[in-house]
């Protein structure tokens, strides 16, 4: 009977090597593991990469030939490209569970021991060697590459206390306390992060990578540690804080570049698979898609802005808090007003500017511009490109006199009307104000017929900041909202009490 084939149940009743023995147990390395359960996956047609969105044909078909040629891998690419979450789901190729000899600090294999302890023991009690059962969870080990990290901390020291206790000499190997590449033997090995690693560290990888050497405080001990290493590493490192030295990257066999969701729709996916959900917010909130898209969007638009470092990257993590934030500014609109149910509107849109802020690495000129106008610049440009998804570009009816569908809007701001909307303002107030502009409603029903009520508002609010970013009506960010008027007024007003000179001087520009 192949030893795969017994049951889990079963496998954790041997206890001893010699149980481990009759039932035809044969040691594998872990890459061989590894190559066997993605043959196994991909006979089966199922997913290993189970919540990885958008690298169905370009990065999960690299890690499966890795994985095949039995590779060490690293996954270059900026900021929230999913690098570490892939290696997390590299546990799912490994068996269930491994036996190892009882006690073992290097998760020795009963038949294929390599430490001291491990090979004493065997050599003590043979087939009664007790063993014991490893799940694949405890075979994932993974370190954050920061400048401080040791030799010790990686390959291991001597311990001066380990040698006062069992009153031994340093000559003695048991004084050696191993460090976590050895503890990984067996198992899986992340470092994230690799080119913060000093050079002398990388340097003492080179070894363990290929023969399988180390060494600790003139200790030379052959150790042939059996493990698969995952490393992660974005290009900017590569110039800006260190570099991966060049012997250690000839070393790694496989190196699969991540990138960006390449469309929308992909995205939206990793926003709502990452979001955090609350019951009590989900039973409040209304979510459109067109939200969910504009979310998406916004990101876009920061990956190409030019107040952001293209190098450094826009995370996905920006879209995910945004939508967090989005939701949560509704969700408090509703509590003030005491409303049991509301929907997300453009002006709930001002909650998402922390969310941006602090997710984008900006250039000398965004430096200059100011996190926040930086910010509301992405939102603005958001609404532009989405605008036209939706209604006609402007730019093209921007001449046609008689045909011209905003006309209607246009002109009442022109008569001098203007119109404030708060950010906290309950929904009855905000659908009385929306409904005072004439040509509003009647632009939504012809470009969006068969909208839902509540939707057909946020239609409504969102034509407005569509004409603004279109320069066809002013926008202005006041304390608590915003105000909309004829862009001409606007350019001969000084700034309204609650709206700072910065917001001022940025809105007309």
């Amino acid at each position: 009977m192949n030893f795969r084939d017994i049951s889990i149940d079963k496998l954790q009743q041997l206890k001893t090597l010699g149980e481990l023995r009759g039932a035809g147990y044969q040691p594998v390395s872990i890459k061989k593991e590894l190559r066997n359960n993605l043959i196994i996956k991909l006979q089966k047609n199922e997913n290993p990469f189970e919540g990885i969105w958008g690298y169905d044909e370009t990065v999960i078909p690299d890690i499966e030939r890795a994985v095949l040629s039995m590779h060490n891998i690293n996954f270059l690419g900026l900021r929230g490209q999913a690098k570490t979450r892939i290696a997390r789901l590299m546990v799912n190729l490994l068996d269930e569970f491994i036996p190892v000899i009882y006690g073992s600090e290097l998760n020795d294999d009963p038949m294929n021991p390599i430490s001291g302890y491990g090979k004493k023991t065997i050599a003590e009690h043979g087939n009664q060697t007790q063993i014991s059962w490893m799940h694949r969870s405890e075979r994932y080990s993974e370190k954050l590459a920061t400048p401080d990290v040791s030799i010790a901390d990686l390959i291991g020291d001597v311990d001066p206390i380990k040698a006062a206790s069992l009153k031994l000499n340093y000559a003695d190997e048991r004084v050696i306390h191993y460090g976590l590449i050895p503890r990984s033997h067996r198992g899986i090995f992340v470092i994230n992060e690799l080119p913060d690693l000093q050079a002398r560290i990388q340097v003492a990888l080179f070894n363990i990578l290929q023969e399988g050497d180390i060494q600790i405080r003139g200790f030379k001990i052959r150790l042939p540690l059996d493990i698969q290493f995952i490393f992660t590493a974005n290009p900017e490192d590569y110039t800006s804080r260190g570099s991966i030295v060049t012997p250690l990257k000839d070393r790694i066999d496989s190196q699969i570049i991540t990138h960006y969701p390449k469309s929308i729709e992909i995205g939206k996916k990793i926003t709502e698979q990452e979001a955090r959900k609350k019951e009590a917010q989900e039973a409040i909130v209304n979510i459109n898609e067109y939200v969910r898209d504009l979310i998406e969007e916004i990101a876009i638009q920061a990956r190409k802005s030019e107040f952001v470092d293209e190098k450094s990257g826009v995370s996905a993590r920006l879209t995910i808090s945004a939508f967090e934030n989005l939701k949560s500014a509704a969700e408090r609109r509703a509590l003030i007003n005491h409303e049991k149910k509301t929907t997300i509107r453009i002006a709930d849109f001002n909650g998402v500017i922390p969310a941006i802020t602090g997710k984008v690495e900006l250039v000398y000129e965004g430096e200059q511009e100011g996190p926040g106008i930086v910010a509301k610049d992405l939102l603005g440009k958001a609404i532009r490109s989405q605008f036209i998804v939706y209604f006609p570009d402007p730019e093209k009816v921007r001449k046609q006199k008689d045909h011209n569908p905003y006309k209607k809007i246009i002109d009442w701001f022109s008569d001098g009307n203007e119109i404030d909307i708060l950010n906290d303002y309950p929904d009855k107030k905000y659908e009385h104000l929306l409904n005072e502009i004439p040509g509003l409603e009647e632009l939504v029903n012809r470009y969006l017929k068969n909208t839902h009520a509540a939707d057909k508002l946020f239609f409504m609010e969102f034509a407005l900041h569509g004409l603004a970013e279109y320069s066809m009506i002013s926008k202005k960010h006041i304390t608590t909202g915003l105000k909309f008027k004829d862009l001409l007024s606007s350019m001969f007003t000084a700034p309204n009490p609650g709206e700072s000179d910065e917001d001022f001087l940025s809105d007309i520009r």
